[in-house]
């Protein structure tokens, strides 16, 4: 059968359950503050499936507030995005802004690293999907607008998604944990298909955009870096090297040439400049990342039609007859 692990509230006394619910679920999902049943008859029970790089949680509970406040630190064991499906009982999520409450058969997902309010005012079982940032913002663009919107389980793509995930988690037990992880990208692409289905308009393009302005502000804030590659940039604005490429494709530059056009505008800017006469040729090229003399020579004709010496040389005889002629 799949692999599985289970925490529950009843393996202890009454008085510790509150604390050691907390430290559970902020080891296992999130930091968070929580409230119990006024009658304080705190019942929660999780059932955790490792699922090929996602998890799944089947969560039984008695009524339970959580909050993450915006006052904790940034730092998380989780980043994650977490997608929920409401299986019996009341939900009433609120993040960004937003507020949704969900009927069984509904899903919504929110971002677990975030502020964020949860609100189950009676018992209640539901299904999450722990999903890692990178993974859902290379698939989904304009994931960060869709948290706390309702999915809707009756009818469409919501349907057949929260259809599909309940049916995962009844017969997890009577899979092996090959078959059971084979599933999890099914379960994956259909969850990314909701989103964009539920996406706001408009979200794509404000999401491209601010992407591509953290890349270009990583960029410039690390030209000077000799080992500046495409991996380092991803892993900066949590996405994947494929997806910066792409961002950046709409302007004809994989990232790398990003970073070699720039470079080299730097170093011409530098060489023409009164101020870096003093300076070599090669300690200007190597103060902007560039290693090798004869690829940044090359590199600086082909771009700007003439060698860094004949550009410097023309450079200063301007100035010299600015200076002569004022």
């Amino acid at each position: 059968m799949a692999d599985r692990v289970v925490f529950s509230t009843d393996d202890l006394p009454t008085r510790q359950r509150r604390a050691w619910l907390r430290e559970v679920i902020g080891r296992e999902y999130a930091d968070v503050e929580i409230t119990p049943p006024a009658d304080d008859r705190l019942f929660n029970e999780m059932t955790i499936y490792p699922w090929n790089g996602l998890r799944l949680s089947a969560i039984r509970s008695n009524a339970i507030t959580i909050e993450r406040l915006q006052r904790e630190p940034k730092s998380v064991r989780h980043d994650d995005y977490f997608a929920v499906l409401l299986l019996s009982g009341e939900y009433f999520l609120q993040q960004d802004g937003r507020e949704t409450a969900l009927r069984p058969g509904d899903m919504t997902i929110y971002d677990a690293t975030r502020p964020h309010r949860i609100v189950c005012p009676g018992r209640f079982t539901k299904l999450i999907v722990s999903i890692p940032r990178s993974k859902l913002r290379e698939s989904v663009a304009g994931v960060e607008h869709c948290s706390a919107l309702r999915l809707e389980g009756d009818r469409g793509v919501g349907s057949v998604t929260a259809g599909f995930l309940r049916s995962c988690a009844e017969h997890a037990r009577d899979m092996t944990a090959r078959q059971f992880d084979a599933l999890s990208e099914n379960c994956f692409d259909l969850l990314a298909l909701a989103l964009t289905a539920a996406r706001p308009a408009g979200a794509t393009s404000r999401s491209r955009s601010a992407l591509e302005a953290r890349i270009r502000a990583y960029v410039e804030e690390h030209l000077a870096d000799s080992k500046l590659d495409t991996a380092t940039v991803a892993a900066s604005v949590g996405v994947s090297s494929r997806y910066v490429n792409d961002i950046l494709a709409e302007d004809g530059l994989s990232l790398m040439r990003y970073v070699w056009k720039r470079r080299l505008e730097s170093c011409r800017r530098d060489i023409g400049s009164p101020t870096s006469a003093g300076r070599s040729l090669t300690d200007i090229a190597f103060s902007w990342g560039f290693n090798d003399l004869s690829h940044f020579g090359r590199s600086f004709k082909q771009s700007f039609g003439c060698s860094p010496r004949e550009y410097r040389k023309a450079c200063l005889a301007g100035d010299e007859r600015r200076r002569r002629m004022s």
